[in-house]
């Protein structure tokens, strides 16, 4: 029993010392006192309670304080870590806008951080400037010939507009607006390839970078190429949408020609059958008026002769064909 005893006093005393130096990071603080960053072990502790890593905010505390800026407190950085942000970003930023001249400040810094930009990479575009290529942007000439431009636009960050500035999508945007309207305003695409510089001055002059998070510092068109024809395209297909009017209302005149030839086909079967039943009604007409007395025999022998006469007439008027016989026309 003793032996065994000593062992679980051995391993309680274990997991108390590791427990201690757990909430009590005491390598941590020595090295925060042989950096010159004044802090205590209960403000360590105290840490460990508010879970905030200790060794975060003592290496950024280091950090600033090797870089000469003192005016880093421990909890601004405390509260910065625990709205979200990213402590050591924000320390690298501070220290990388002081030694390259930028004014930047704790609180802008915070600020840049939490509103989700990185704010190390914006002060390091501020003292690099970044290049962005543009896509392929098809504008086209007044005399219809397409241009296929592209840009390359050189931008330095604003870290005054990082906070509620629009992103790099607005600055493509804009250039792209820009070298549309160039190419559309030029008389001849000729023109714009011989003068290219001609495009970046004229959308330089907008301000395109206005509420944006970036400085344009240039724009540089890297390609110009020939599109299709537009102007011509656009006349072919309006002629061949005049082509189709004209037929359809071609088709429509002859569709109503072949309808009044019908109806007038119509109306003259109609005249023959009223002809017809009259002429069926003329042998009743004379036998009623042999009936009752008002046509004679010799009356109708002579009306026979009439027509008789009438029919050689006819004939005899009529053309002899090649046979010499009178023609049926």
């Amino acid at each position: 029993m003793p032996i065994e005893f000593s062992f679980i006093l051995l391993a309680a005393i274990v997991v108390l010392v590791v427990i201690f130096f757990y909430f009590v990071p005491f390598l941590l603080w020595i090295s925060a006192r042989v950096s010159g960053v004044s802090i205590s072990l209960l403000q360590l502790f105290l840490m460990r309670i508010r879970k905030v890593p200790p060794q975060v905010i003592v290496r950024a505390m280091i950090e600033a304080h090797k870089a000469g800026l003192k005016e880093i407190t421990r909890d601004e950085l405390e509260a910065h870590y625990l709205a979200g942000g990213h402590v050591e970003r924000v320390v690298h930023a501070l220290v990388s806008a002081s030694k390259a001249n930028i004014i930047l400040g704790f609180q802008m810094a915070t600020a840049i951080d939490l509103a989700g930009r990185d704010v190390f990479e914006a002060v390091q575009m501020s003292v690099n400037p970044k290049v962005i290529d543009t896509p392929p942007v098809a504008a086209v000439a007044k005399d219809g010939i397409q241009l296929i431009a592209k840009a390359r636009v050189t931008v330095r960050a604003n870290i005054r507009q990082l906070v509620g500035g629009a992103g790099e999508d607005t600055v493509l945007a804009r250039v792209g607006e820009g070298i549309v309207s160039s190419i559309g305003s030029s008389e001849t695409h000729k023109s714009v390839l011989e003068n290219p510089d001609s495009i970046s001055k004229l959308v330089l002059k907008k301000g395109l970078d206005s509420g944006t998070a970036f400085e344009i510092l240039s724009i540089d068109i890297a390609d110009i190429d020939i599109g299709k024809n537009i102007g011509a395209e656009l006349q072919i297909d309006q002629a061949q949408a005049d082509k189709n009017i004209a037929q359809a209302k071609a088709e429509e005149r002859r569709a109503m020609a072949i309808a009044l030839e019908q109806e007038m086909k119509a109306k003259a079967q109609e005249a023959r059958a009223k002809v017809i039943e009259a002429e069926a009604e003329v042998p009743k007409a004379m036998a009623e008026a042999f009936r009752v007395g008002n046509l004679g025999i010799m009356d109708y022998y002579k009306m026979k002769n009439i027509e008789a006469d009438t029919s050689m007439r006819e004939a005899i008027a009529k053309p002899a064909d090649g046979n010499g016989k009178p023609s049926k026309n």
